[in-house]
């Protein structure tokens, strides 16, 4: 898989794209991240990449000569997949979406920033919009760094143990059971007798009602879902 993130600040999200598991991704060849900075696609000689709107609103907006620039540069090389806006009024983030999103070649991640992005270019340029929840960030570059971690990990090799990342909350709709490692007590804080009885019918069974009352006492609407 290749991500391609057009953002203003790629320095932003530069670390942590090399890091911990979607480091050791690029490093087995699993998945490519790159970062392409806007102002390296516009023809002001100051590199300005903003505009005040029209009408008189205030803030400043994403023009659309560099997206187009940029977009179309990597289209030159490439097919993709999908060329997605984050947006706090797109499509909610979540884990079926990162499933899906697994599966792709190609896609390219528009980092959002100022007031917005000129409309044009969510009318003509991009595929869709993704939201990673009901706020607003400064820019779409945190926004695009959870994207690409949620969906690389999904890829076949990039984590040790495949089945980790399907026992992962919301993968079957629930939210993942309770965890515990050595010792098995500490100051009197026993871990669950079932986990240590090594009967693994009772333990899956122990498992997954864990799921279920965790789910139903935290994210009650995910059982709504």
């Amino acid at each position: 898989m290749r991500i391609d993130i057009l953002t203003v600040l790629p320095e932003m999200i530069e670390g942590c794209m090399n890091c911990s598991i979607l480091g050791r991704a690029q490093d087995r060849g699993l998945a490519e991240i790159h970062l392409h900075n806007l102002r390296d696609y516009t023809t002001s000689k100051w590199r300005r990449i903003d505009d005040y709107p029209f009408g008189g609103e205030a803030g400043m907006v994403i023009q659309i000569e560099p997206v187009d620039r940029a977009i179309a540069a990597l289209k030159a090389e490439r097919d993709y997949d999908e060329i997605f806006y984050t947006s706090p009024d797109g499509e909610r983030f979540d884990q079926p979406m990162a499933n899906r999103l697994s599966l792709l070649q190609n896609m390219i991640l528009l980092c959002g920033h100022y007031k917005g992005i000129d409309y044009r270019i969510r009318e003509h340029l991009i595929t869709g919009e993704i939201s990673v929840g009901d706020y607003v960030l400064t820019g779409g570059e945190l926004a695009a760094a959870v994207i690409a971690d949620a969906v690389i990990r999904l890829i076949p090799g990039v984590i040790g143990d495949e089945q980790s990342a399907l026992s992962d909350s919301f993968q079957d709709g629930l939210l993942a059971p309770p965890v515990y490692t050595r010792p098995a007590d500490y100051r009197g804080w026993k871990v669950p007798d079932i986990l240590l009885s090594g009967h693994e019918r009772n333990i899956r069974e122990w498992r997954l009602r864990q799921a279920q009352e965790r789910t139903e006492r935290l994210r009650p609407d995910l059982l709504k879902e």
